[in-house]
């Protein structure tokens, strides 16, 4: 059973789902972080792979990788995204090579596929909903081959960017991840519920030492967060240095622990 905020969590995204696309998938920013964490997890999976994606969504990471040649079991807590998923799954003829399934990722135990995958996969800061971080990571480990991968993209306690907003007089923002214990609330179409925040340290301490850490990379730690809005459309020429500067320093700290997000991927041993 879900508790309150994973169902506040589900009934927003739901109400998002039906714009979600629209919203972000012409962002320059979002696009590149997307391609970033797919070609990291390229590096580390083998052809024809199979993945169990947490916090799915509309199924873009899905789709993409189930072109690739690998096969994709999508779940999501949220209705809404999911029947976005089953359509476009359809619509692209993809059935059979992505299945889908409402499943919250604190809930990995009633999972009616069980694998065994090649890959555990979460995008874009859905584990960030749990205060029960370590014991969802726990739940990954029946589900996953011998030398399997987890690969999670997860915000951490401290944005560089996010506290240089402190020199704006933004101080709710520059200090939002920083002394929250008790978490830190979201806002998603109206509905509130909370965020929890992570440093790689965190997710590598808890899955040792039945795992270990391939690599962690900073992503949107030189390049903006994409809600800075048009960054790099009116500033294109410093957008393409920032991303080849990030693309340099990415693993190196301290810039692989301060982005807005990072990419942490560890292997089952």
């Amino acid at each position: 059973m879900t508790d309150s905020n994973e169902q506040n969590a589900a009934f927003a995204f739901t109400k998002q789902s039906a714009v979600f696309d629209n919203l972000y998938s012409h962002n320059t920013i979002i696009q590149y972080k997307r391609e970033r964490v797919r070609s990291h997890v390229q590096q580390y999976i083998p052809p024809g792979s199979s993945i169990l994606e947490l916090n799915s969504g509309t199924g873009e990471d899905a789709i993409w990788f189930a072109k690739q040649g690998h096969t994709v079991h999508a779940t999501d807590i949220s209705e809404g995204m999911q029947q976005i998923l089953g359509k476009k799954i359809k619509i692209q003829g993809l059935d059979g090579r992505v299945t889908f399934e409402q499943c919250s990722f604190t809930q990995l135990k009633t999972l009616k596929n069980k694998g065994p995958y090649d890959l555990i996969f979460s995008n874009f800061a859905g584990l960030n909903c749990t205060e029960q971080l370590n014991t969802v990571l726990h739940s990954f480990l029946p589900l996953l081959r011998c030398n399997g991968i987890i690969t999670l993209v997860i915000l951490p306690k401290f944005c560089l960017w996010e506290f240089l907003l402190l020199f704006r007089g933004k101080f709710r923002t520059a200090f939002r991840r920083l002394f929250k214990r008790n978490g830190a609330n979201a806002n998603v179409e109206g509905t509130t519920f909370k965020c929890w925040y992570y440093n790689p340290s965190y997710v590598a301490k808890n899955l040792q030492p039945l795992c270990k850490v391939l690599s962690v990379e900073g992503l949107c730690t030189i390049v903006p967060p994409s809600y800075i809005e048009n960054f790099a459309e009116k500033h294109e020429r410093l957008y393409n240095w920032l991303k080849k500067t990030e693309d340099k320093y990415k693993s190196s700290w301290p810039w692989r622990n301060t982005g807005d997000y990072y990419i942490i991927s560890l292997q089952k041993k």
